[in-house]
């Protein structure tokens, strides 16, 4: 047996997937397509299904409805330890009274490698997270990074082709947690293997991902690219849980979007799920899609300068304008201003899409 050399991942389908706990449905009619070697994040607030689903996938939990597909074979009835996949749960699942050698090479024995094959195994694998010479010391002696670390070699050292992750880095410091983030992706490229990733930290999914599935109450709202999430969200409630915007209300007509007070926002129709035309719309427009403009320039609404914060290099200004309506503002540049400055702005980029009075997510 040879580790972390090329080996082929496996893609993962998942067909009609739902799954009840009692009278809730945590799981509502799932289908999804992760390809070989893709690095694939579920991202949603707590209590929309995604640890669920991962499970589901795992073979810790068995759908009430549907079939998960390893490269085309059914594996839906298939126990975990007959999946062959490597799996680091929350809070990491460490034996204490083990010492970090026995606890990676756990899974060796079972597969009953012989000791100097199982020596050769651990000693890459702690080379790969970056802890050699750590094999001796029990994981009472290790700070919550490395803890993270002998959970995720201990996953990886039977070379699966398939990783799941269970937001392995939501017990750490935000400053370890996005140096750990960076090392988890850079391994999985480094071992080009399947990597399902359940978050509910944006930042984090929007770093590390190839694509993307918001979740939300049990039932996909939208997969893609992060970019292609963040700019083009598909409704209201993916706009808001992937970063701050402003929500302009306003109304169609024809090829612009009309919002009381402001000048009309160039439209493009083909892009809008218009279901029906006095379907109240809401242009959301991200902050750092507004640009402070002269008066003279192209500009799409006027205002006044509430409140003004320094974030390091970035400012984010709160500008009040028509009708009372603020808008946020954030620049890299260097503008000088002060509150009660009357300022012009124009919207560079923005998304057209039905408006819903309840974007919260589902908690618990």
């Amino acid at each position: 047996m040879q580790v972390f050399e090329s080996k082929e991942s496996v893609s993962v389908k998942l067909v009609n997937i739902s799954k009840k706990f009692g009278k809730v449905l945590a799981v509502d009619n799932v289908s999804l397509e992760i390809k070989k070697g893709e690095f694939f994040t579920l991202l949603g607030p707590s209590g929309c299904g995604k640890t669920t689903l991962l499970r589901i996938i795992a073979g810790f939990v068995k759908p009430d409805q549907g079939r998960v597909f390893f490269n085309e074979k059914d594996v839906t009835d298939l126990p975990p330890w007959e999946r062959n996949i490597g799996f680091v749960f929350q809070n990491y699942a460490l034996w204490p009274n083990m010492t970090v050698f026995e606890n990676i090479a756990y899974g060796l024995k079972l597969r009953k490698l012989d000791k100097a094959t199982i020596h050769e195994l651990v000693t890459k694998v702690l080379d790969l997270v970056g802890l050699p010479g750590v094999e001796n010391k029990y994981p009472g002696e290790l700070s919550g990074g490395m803890q993270q670390r002998v959970a995720l070699a201990r996953a990886l050292v039977i070379n699966p082709p398939l990783l799941l992750l269970d937001e392995p880095l939501s017990n750490l410091d935000a400053k370890l947690r996005v140096a750990l983030r960076k090392e988890i992706k850079r391994i999985q490229k480094q071992l080009s293997i399947t990597t399902i990733y359940v978050t509910h930290d944006q930042e984090e999914a929007f770093d590390i991902s190839d694509r993307v599935v918001i979740l939300r109450k049990g039932k996909v709202q939208q997969i893609g690219k992060p970019v292609e999430i963040y700019r083009n969200p598909v409704n209201l409630f993916v706009a808001d849980f992937v970063g701050k915007a402003n929500y302009l209300k306003g109304k169609l007509n024809e090829n612009v979007f009309l919002i009381e007070g402001f000048k009309p926002l160039d439209v493009n129709l083909s892009r809008i799920d218009l279901q029906s035309s006095e379907m109240e719309m809401v242009a959301v427009i991200r902050p750092e899609d507004v640009k402070i403009v002269s008066r003279d320039e192209e500009w799409h609404c006027e205002g006044v300068v509430k409140d003004i914060s320094f974030l390091g290099g970035l400012k984010r200004i709160t500008v009040c304008a028509n009708n009372n309506l603020e808008i946020l503002v954030e620049t890299l540049e260097d503008i000088a201003l002060k509150v009660g400055d009357r300022i012009y702005l124009k919207f560079e980029r923005y998304t057209i899409i039905p408006y819903e009075s309840d974007i919260s997510g589902e908690e618990g």
